[in-house]
């Protein structure tokens, strides 16, 4: 089972999407995935939404500040000390975009960018301690920064929560892994060519029972297909675009981690 009830230190523990229509996006990702949607009703929360699978916690949605304000999915990552955290960010490279702040009981967090570009989440974990329920048809997965500086991705994210980084020399242009302790926590994608003009940053993938029925729903829904289903090492994954334009990936699992 995927349970959890807690991360460790340096490993990604969340995701959720900032979106200009919170309404349309609870619709979309809800119908697709199977999620519930409940909404903080106070003051205080802003109008934050949680998604929910069988009853835990699996992602969530936060409505944009204004209309031209940055979209996307965001992935954080796990700590014990965001403070602390934030000082390493800066003295490794990169930016502090937001100091950390108290979100209620919930915990405590801010907001950085790498020095390839990619923005993340920093959380130390209070009542909310992340997803709690992973690796599930219709749950998060994976995250992984899409960069075209693969070298000073690795050192930064090395230096700041001590990654590792292997390389996947199976995988036509590279892959590299990131892991804890020998345990897989994230993904760093170069960006090739190919690409095009792809921009620098953090993707989230959301595993399902099948890529190809899951990608037709999403255009069924008004969603948008990037790239087709197409198989991968670990099993079979499409690249979409929700009905407002913001990139997602799914992905059915041929090996469901522990």
């Amino acid at each position: 089972m995927g349970e959890r009830n807690g991360f460790p230190a340096g490993t990604p523990c969340w995701v959720d999407v900032t979106t200009t229509d919170v309404e349309g996006t609870k619709a979309f990702y809800a119908t697709l995935f199977g999620w519930e949607a409940a909404t903080d009703p106070s003051p205080e929360a802003g109008g934050y939404t949680t998604f929910r699978l069988r009853g835990k916690d699996v992602a969530a949605a936060s409505p944009s500040p204004q209309p031209d304000a940055r979209r996307g999915w965001k992935t954080y990552i796990a700590s014990d000390l965001v403070d602390a955290t934030a000082a390493k960010i800066t003295e490794a490279g990169g930016s502090v975009l937001v100091e950390p702040f108290d979100v209620l009981d919930a915990g405590r967090m801010a907001f950085a960018g790498d020095p390839t570009g990619g923005v993340f989440g920093v959380w130390q974990a209070g009542a909310h301690k992340g997803a709690q329920l992973v690796n599930e048809p219709g749950t998060w997965n994976w995250s992984e920064l899409a960069t075209r500086d693969v070298a000073t991705a690795r050192a930064f994210y090395s230096a700041v929560f001590g990654w590792a980084s292997e390389e996947l020399t199976d995988v036509p242009g590279g892959y590299h892994v990131q892991t804890i302790d020998g345990h897989r926590v994230a993904g760093i994608l170069p960006i090739s060519p190919e690409m095009g003009n792809m921009p620098t940053g953090w993707g989230v993938y959301f595993s399902v029972e099948d890529a190809d029925a899951s990608t037709a729903k999403a255009q069924e829904l008004g969603g948008t297909v990037v790239a087709e289903p197409f198989d991968v090492t670990v099993g079979r994954t499409a690249w979409l675009l929700d009905p407002l334009g913001t990139p997602f990936q799914v992905i059915k699992l041929a090996v469901v981690p522990d």
